[in-house]
């Protein structure tokens, strides 16, 4: 077992002095994200064209935009709420309360009020233009270029410059979904509309979802019932088809890409062959630097096959394969091309393609140039590039898993320089020059600092020193430490020790896990990475709550997560085996009584694991659960999986609802009532069998949450879970 010591932070207690002063429940669910949460800098930002930064501040009780930079210490006033309502009067909104959600662009300032776009000039009355319609929404959230922009009307998308709107689609429909996410919301697509460079073309997505079944989800709150169904493409059947359009602004025409040419014998598995070929994911659209091309990852459906292609922006014709890669087990491409600023026959491809998620220099012919980066660690983002476009910045865990610093690599000599110095969770914006850069970060023993930072001379100033907001709460110590699994690998593990801990007692046990793609439980961030307080809570009350990060979880490596490939639940299974022998190690573990925890592919884990090493966890709770994956979403369920016809053998295996009988253990299925990401049937048909089986099973249903229960239930949630191991642990 290694433990991080002191270079990385030390077994801590949050709280330096013993208070009197508790958590209760409220304080851990709701005040965590409000009066207990580090102090912040709200909407903190980089003007753009400009090396200020920008931030909202209450004055007087009212909030203000106030900008600043690097070199002067004032700050000064930069928008004020009191001329935001009063720009917006005469177009029928209420006055608002508090500061919405600004982009800056110039002079220029634009918000979104009840779906519509407003854009306003900063220190005068004029108003700049309006997406007029009620009925109309934001279609993108990448409108940085004003003289148009893109709404959606009756499912049709327009465009607008001014008050001239221009009507781009006209067969809009609950089936035909225009501008929009597709995939469901899979390979890192969360927005539907592409503006190119210079702001006259849009590329956009049109997805044909007629072919898939509408699945009901009821709204109970609504006298009498009501039925909303949704398009939910489940595994092994039929999934949506997509397509991408350009619209010309200046011709007022729209082209559609050829995206079915260009790739030959895609179909890799007796599925596809049987199945539409046009099933394919149209992934991480970009535009050529001088607006003639737009390029997509098409990626097949089997997900192990990926084709970078490049299209005529102007007749949509396929014009080449860039680079093709593919893997014997699934491919993710999650970001698009990044063209070299000042050099735009250059680009950044992200590839795991060596085992670790790194960056390769190609030219826009496809030829790959270099490695950037190398080594076992993954780049986590690429935050943009200095003012000649002869450095990148980019964020990765070079120094460990569990802390993410910025660096500094010029793209000739490759040479590279670490430019946060504290270790921790550093999240990072960059000046448009790439002079400067923000740095808001936090680790264990550190709330939040935030510094702006010359990259030059690596001098900073501080913008905000959070104080430490439970300092007069009496808390458990946190410890941050690594075991090894039954393959050599390191697996991150956190404990919330109870308080005034001694080691010659007894202490019951709460093991909270994920265990999935695309998620860390554990970082040296503050709280450990923990985003609210109910384990400090739980340990208050004389529990040891222990977390750790399995098998197929984020930031280890292509590797360490593609375990989990066509058995989901194996590896994670023999992860938690390593864990609780850990913890039975320990004299004061209590191992007679140890409660497991899990929520979403985490409630999964936990139903898999009691049902199958019984006697191990005296009572479980599993919320919003995968209990049978052929009842999951297509994108992500086929990806880890397979489909259920080439894969029956991982599918049974995994099919929870038909192994109900060995479960001897209590257990508690919590459920949003209108999930459409993890829908109830996988908990309802499992309750289903309990009862056919004779075996008791609790369950507790939320009425009008979705995948996750938020707001003020969120504190009714977490109380009845600590209930549930109150009455069984203790």
């Amino acid at each position: 077992m290694k433990k991080i010591f002191l270079s990385l932070f030390v077994i801590i207690s949050v709280a330096t002095v013993a208070q009197q002063k508790v958590l209760t429940m409220q304080d851990a669910m709701l005040n965590a994200r409000t009066s207990l949460a580090p102090e912040n800098m709200r909407q903190l930002q980089f003007l753009k064209g400009t090396e200020e930064y920008a931030y909202i501040k209450k004055i007087d009780g009212v909030d203000e935009w106030i900008r600043g930079n690097f070199s002067l210490k004032e700050e000064k006033t930069l928008l004020k709420l009191s001329q935001i309502n009063r720009q917006l009067k005469g177009y029928n909104v209420s006055e608002l309360k508090t500061m919405p959600a600004v982009q800056f662009v110039q002079n220029i300032y634009s918000i979104i009020v009840k779906g519509i776009k407003y854009s306003f000039e900063l220190n005068t009355d004029g108003k700049k233009d309006e997406a007029s319609s009620k009925d109309s929404m934001p279609a993108g959230a990448d409108e940085s270029i004003l003289q148009y922009k893109a709404y959606l009307k009756n499912n049709n998308l327009f465009v607008a410059k001014y008050d001239d709107a221009k009507q781009v689609t006209t067969d809009g429909s609950e089936n035909i979904v225009y501008a929009s996410s597709v995939h469901r919301d899979e390979f890192g697509i969360n927005k539907g509309t592409f503006w190119n460079n210079t702001g006259n073309m849009l590329a956009f997505y049109r997805m044909d979802q007629s072919m898939v079944n509408d699945y009901p989800i009821i709204d109970w709150t609504a006298h009498p019932a009501k039925n909303e169904n949704i398009k939910y493409p489940m595994a092994g059947g039929k999934s949506h088809e997509v397509t991408v359009g350009v619209y010309n602004t200046e011709t007022n025409k729209t082209i559609w890409l050829k995206t079915q040419d260009g790739i030959f014998n895609d179909a890799t598995t007796p599925f596809e062959i049987l199945n539409n070929t046009k099933e394919r994911y149209l992934t991480n659209i970009a535009w050529s630097a001088d607006d003639k091309y737009v390029f997509v990852a098409i990626v097949n459906r089997a997900q192990n096959h990926v084709w970078l292609n490049k299209y005529d922006a102007t007749t949509g014709n396929y014009l080449s394969t860039l680079f093709e890669e593919t893997n014997d087990k699934y491919f993710e491409p999650l970001v698009p091309m990044l063209f070299v600023k000042n050099k735009p026959n250059m680009f950044i491809w992200q590839s795991k393609r060596d085992g670790w998620n790194h960056l390769y220099l190609y030219n826009v012919h496809g030829k790959l140039q270099t490695q950037l980066t190398k080594g076992k660690w993954d780049v986590i983002d690429v935050k943009g590039f200095d003012e000649k476009g002869e450095n990148i910045f980019y964020v990765s865990t070079e120094e460990s898993p569990i802390n993410k610093n910025l660096y500094l690599l010029n793209l000739k000599t490759l040479k590279t320089t670490r430019l946060t110095k504290a270790s921790g969770v550093h999240n990072i914006s960059i000046s448009n020059s790439g002079k400067y850069f923000i740095d808001n970060y936090s680790n264990t023993q550190t709330p939040k600092i935030i510094n702006i930072t010359e990259v030059k001379t690596g001098k900073s100033k501080q913008l905000l020193q959070s104080p430490n907001p439970l300092v007069t709460y009496d808390l458990g110590q946190l410890e941050i430490f690594t075991i090894k699994n039954n393959n050599d690998d390191d697996l991150y593990c956190r404990t919330f020790k109870p308080l005034n801990f001694d080691s010659t007692k007894k202490y019951p046990v709460i093991v909270y896990w994920y265990g999935g793609p695309h998620a860390q439980m554990i970082l040296n961030a503050w709280n450990g990475g923990a985003g609210d307080y109910w384990f400090q809570y739980m340990a208050q009350k004389g529990y040891l709550v222990f977390t750790i990060d399995t098998r197929g979880s984020m930031n280890r490596g292509r590797d360490f997560e593609q375990t989990i490939f066509r058995k989901a639940g194996e590896m994670q299974m023999e992860d938690l085996k390593a864990g609780v022998n850990y913890l039975n190690t320990k004299q004061y573990v209590d191992k007679t009584n140890m409660g497991l925890f899990g929520w979403s592919y985490g409630g999964f884990l936990t139903t898999n694991f009691i049902l199958n090493n019984p006697g191990v966890f005296k009572a479980a709770v599993a919320g919003g659960a995968v209990m049978n994956w052929q009842l999951y979403e297509i994108m992500y369920g086929e990806r880890y999986m397979d489909t259920p016809q080439e894969n029956p053998e991982g599918y049974t295996k995994t099919n929870l609802i038909k192994q109900v009988s060995k479960l001897k253990d209590k257990l508690l299925l919590i459920h949003g009532m209108q999930d459409p990401v993890v829908v109830q049937q996988h908990s309802v048909d499992f309750v289903k069998a309990a009862v056919d089986a004779g075996v008791q099973v609790d369950y507790m249903i939320y009425p009008g949450h979705e995948h996750n229960v938020l707001g003020k239930d969120r504190v009714h949630l977490y109380q009845k879970v600590t209930d549930y191991f109150q009455q069984y642990l203790k």
